[in-house]
């Protein structure tokens, strides 16, 4: 896990649940704000942090307005969030999560999308064979982008592989996805189009007519959103109810100190079994595709 590890708070499927991040010497830290973007930045691998592990179906993502930001499930109306399985998709079809040090800055109109950031990490659909567990920390090797507009908002989608697959080295772009990996882009898309219909919401849309776009594209993009997170993290753009506190950001007006990274995790709730997950979440949902 590079170093990292995990520690888990209250009860899996619970609304009390947390998952906070330490170093490799066992300080707490910010899984958003103190993992590095790159893992090797002269070759564009990037760390990814992982929220939801492939086949799954619990909304888990990074708590970007808690302190020290674990992951924790969403929450709608009250009710814990679990994603649909919407035939023929399994919960989620890749291990799903986010890049550190980077922010879709909601005061920021996308050129290529004309629509705002959505104030989180920028996603990423990682595709290789392992299924990852919920926290773990994996470089990435990037090769596209999707961009979903997600109910009005610019949701950039990053595909990526670990780069410890036995076969990231046959990976280097968008169209060897397409080539190794037949369907699987295209699967994708249906995905993200029809997540939140069994909602009762419409269809999300995408830019670009939904067509991915490449490597070099896609990189920049995650570029562009860690300079959004520079300007968070420095205070030279207000972030709303975003919590900034880190422990290694060192120019970070909102930098804590170990003591009180650790009040912040023992004040939560101890670790305990896992709630059951409600029986209706194995449901499918068929829909005639448009």
């Amino acid at each position: 896990m590079a170093g990292y590890s995990v520690e888990e708070r209250a009860a899996p499927h619970s609304l009390e649940y947390r998952l906070f991040f330490k170093d490799g010497r066992g300080r707490y830290i910010s899984p958003f704000h103190d993992i590095p973007i790159y893992a090797d930045g002269a070759e564009n691998v990037f760390n990814m942090v992982v929220e939801v592990p492939r086949w799954t179906n619990a909304k888990m993502e990074i708590a970007t307005k808690d302190p020290l930001n674990p992951i924790k499930q969403d929450v709608k109306k009250g009710k814990l969030r679990y994603v649909a399985n919407v035939f023929p998709h399994k919960g989620y079809i890749w291990n799903y999560g986010a890049i550190p040090q980077t922010w879709e800055d909601p005061g920021h109109k996308d050129e290529n999308t004309g629509c705002c950031g959505d104030n989180d990490p920028i996603d990423v659909c990682e595709i290789g064979s392992k299924v990852c567990s919920r926290g773990e920390v994996i470089k990435v090797k990037v090769l596209g982008t999707l961009a979903l507009i997600d109910e009005g908002e610019t949701d950039w989608k990053i595909i990526a592989i670990n780069i410890e697959d036995p076969e990231a080295d046959n990976y280097n772009d968008i169209n060897d996805v397409r080539r190794m990996k037949p369907g699987y882009l295209e699967a994708t898309v249906d995905w993200f189009r029809r997540y939140k219909v069994p909602d009762g919401k419409p269809e999300n849309q995408f830019a670009f007519n939904g067509e991915f776009k490449g490597k070099d594209f896609a990189v920049n993009v995650i570029k562009s959103t860690h300079e959004h997170w520079k300007a968070l993290i420095a205070k030279k753009t207000d972030g709303g109810e975003i919590n900034c506190t880190n422990l290694t950001v060192s120019e970070s007006p909102f930098c804590c100190s170990q003591e009180c990274a650790k009040a912040t995790v023992d004040a939560a709730p101890p670790c305990k079994a896992a709630h059951p997950i409600p029986p209706e979440v194995d449901k499918w949902f068929y829909y005639q595709k448009n």
